[in-house]
């Protein structure tokens, strides 16, 4: 027990005083002489006794109603620590991501615990409190209750590690501070805490759904094209769910133009089909139905028209080949003689190639480092006739290293290096039994840029710094057949796609996302991504033939956006949410050390409200006091000695 004033408890020695005088002050009988001795002495002894006893409880009374009074006005009362210490602060965490949309008993989970929250909040102090895509710091109760209804879900997740190091920044640096952590989740997917501090005690809330089952569209590409026909593939997943359809519509547009029903019943995964008109720009979705979450019942994805790369070959050498590659109605393919070239075309391409020249000019190489600048590709095929020192200039401007020596010794290229973004899925595997290319001779390159093709030496074939790519080895039919290999078509097919990095069918928000629009801007102008409510500016930049864009948190609402220029359209763009929540797998705090667990947010708040209650019993003192002073009138009162 504690008091607020325990120097009022030297108030308890004056209770000697009255024992003093009771001692010392005890009434004398007088002996008086009678004629029957013997019977006056026997009353003289009852008497006596008897007024002793009432005095002893007299002052007993009096003692403790005096004691207790004390007592009283000492103000005593039991609490633990943490009621004691003024130094409270409270962060609270509220996880919104899009699992917290299953159902519990009373409806989605965030709907639910922000309810609860909201009806909790009846004190004065300030609280600090985030969530997966906002933050608050010394909120007042009301601003918390305004603040709180207003959060809605987010692609966002964060960490369990994140939520701390977040948690932190909300805490002061009072180190005698209490600092309690609330974190509201269900712990879908979550990782275990990291070591908690000690000086921080953590109660969670996990909110457990009714079902833990969830149908997804997981992701949508391309198969094939057909004359006009293009084949359009998803797939679709079932988490927790058995024996069950669901049907699956296409929308183009607001209308619907196909659908189809995906059965479960043998596999949690399927695979569906659908054949889409090729004629021109397609705003598509895909949509199920499902009502335990929502925010992966609908995949957005657009077609835009394709536009034309143009290709220039600058040669010194048959180029039979390249005109073979790029034989096709998605490339402007054109062909100039060194000796006879226009540099004013360059400028205008997406992709160029040096097709085994002797020497590079500094001309030649000044015109295509602006054309690289500006966003263009170059490959170089060495010529066999050329000296180490004619290429040491162009080489060294585009940092790709230096030729030693040529080597005219027959080597295999045997070393694919299939994670290369050249050969990202050309192969179903990685082959072991390949029919390797060859090569007659070759240059040692001293180099620190990436090798898409080696040499069974260990000597780089082909590598690649930033937009250009250079093969150290001559590739006509003389010197190499590569030409003839399979892997011609999708090494050089590829380097003039990735020219431009032209829009795909969709990107994931919260990422990283980079693209290219192919427009020439003027001066001043700028994209704008857009649809009937939203408008953003993303980060951009401009080059010759194209605009590059790069996007991560914004948009942040999946959809299919518009990009315009000064209000003239030029190609959708869509988005969608990340689908690593359709899994839902959650974490277990109840075996994280050092943190209660609670079921509901009513309960974690019971607890703390009784945590931080301080029992006082000056009331009940102050009673005992005046009970005893009863007890002491009515001693005197009906007490006969």
């Amino acid at each position: 027990m504690l008091f607020k004033h325990p120097e009022l408890l030297y108030a308890l020695f004056l209770l000697l005083i009255p024992i003093i005088v009771h001692l010392f002050q005890l009434r004398r009988f007088q002996k008086v002489a009678f004629t029957n001795v013997a019977f006056l002495k026997k009353v003289t002894i009852q008497t006596r006794k008897s007024s002793q006893l009432k005095k002893w409880l007299t002052l007993l009374m009096r003692l403790l109603a005096m004691a207790f009074l004390i007592l009283a006005f000492a103000q005593p009362f039991t609490a633990n620590q943490t009621a004691l210490n003024t130094k409270k602060e409270t962060v609270l965490y509220i996880d919104n991501s899009f699992s917290m949309q299953a159902k519990g008993d009373k409806g989605p989970l965030l709907q639910r615990a922000v309810q609860d929250l909201f009806d909790s909040a009846t004190g004065k102090e300030n609280l600090s409190w985030f969530s997966n895509d906002s933050s608050y710091k010394n909120s007042s109760q009301q601003d918390f209750k305004n603040d709180i209804l207003d959060v809605s879900y987010s692609q966002r997740q964060l960490t369990p590690t994140e939520v701390l190091l977040k948690a932190n920044q909300l805490f002061s640096r009072d180190l005698d501070a209490d600092k309690r952590l609330i974190i509201v989740s269900d712990f879908q997917q979550k990782e275990a805490l990291p070591e908690i501090p000690s000086d921080l005690t953590i109660d969670v809330v996990k909110l457990v759904p009714n079902t833990v089952a969830n149908f997804a569209i997981d992701t949508a590409y391309i198969a094939s094209k057909r004359s006009n026909i293009i084949q359009l593939k998803a797939k679709v997943s079932s988490h927790g769910k058995s024996n069950q359809s669901t049907p699956v519509s296409l929308y183009k547009g607001d209308t619907l133009i196909a659908k189809t029903e995906v059965d479960f019943s043998n596999n949690q995964e399927n695979t569906i089909t659908f054949d889409i008109e090729d004629n021109g720009r397609f705003k598509g979705r895909l949509k199920l139905t499902d009502p335990n979450l929502s925010f992966d019942n609908t995949l957005f994805f657009s077609i835009n028209t394709v536009q034309k790369l143009n290709v220039l070959s600058i040669n010194e050498t048959a180029s039979d080949f390249l005109e073979r590659i790029f034989n096709q109605e998605t490339f402007n393919f054109s062909q100039q003689s060194f000796k006879k070239l226009d540099y004013s075309e360059i400028p205008s391409q997406n992709f160029v190639i040096l097709n085994e020249l002797k020497e590079t000019p500094p001309s030649l190489v000044t015109a295509l480092k602006s054309f690289s600048d500006n966003g263009g590709s170059l490959l170089i095929i060495p010529s066999a006739d050329a000296t180490t020192n004619s290429y040491t200039n162009l080489l060294n401007v585009f940092q790709l290293g230096a030729f030693s020596e040529f080597k005219k010794r027959e080597k295999k290229i045997t070393q694919i290096v299939f994670d290369h973004p050249l050969y990202e899925d050309v192969f179903e595997k990685r082959v072991v039994n390949f029919q390797y290319p060859k090569v007659n001779s070759y240059f040692n390159l001293e180099t620190n840029a990436t090798s898409a093709l080696k040499i069974e030496d260990g000597n780089p074939f082909l590598i690649q710094k930033n937009n250009t790519y250079l093969f150290t080895a001559p590739i006509n039919s003389e010197n190499s057949n590569f030409q003839n290999s399979p892997l011609i078509v999708p090494t050089i097919y590829n380097m003039a796609q990735q020219s431009i990095k032209l829009s795909k069918l969709y990107y994931t928000i919260g990422i990283a996302n980079k693209y290219a629009v192919p427009v020439s801007l003027i001066q001043d102008e700028i994209l704008t991504v857009r649809d009937s409510v939203f408008k953003y500016i993303p980060m951009q930049e401009v080059k010759a033939n194209q605009v590059n864009i790069t996007t991560s948190e914004e948009p942040s609402i999946a959809g299919t956006y518009d990009i315009e220029n000064n209000k003239e359209f030029l190609e959708y763009v869509s988005y969608n949410y990340n689908r690593d929540e359709s899994l839902l797998q959650y974490a277990d705090p109840i075996n994280w050390e050092g943190v209660e667990v609670f079921n509901n947010v009513n309960d974690l708040f019971n607890s703390i409200v009784k945590e931080n209650t301080i029992n006082s019993f000056w009331k009940l003192f102050a009673a005992l006091a005046l009970l005893f002073l009863i007890f002491e009138m009515l001693l005197l009162k009906f007490y006969k000695s």
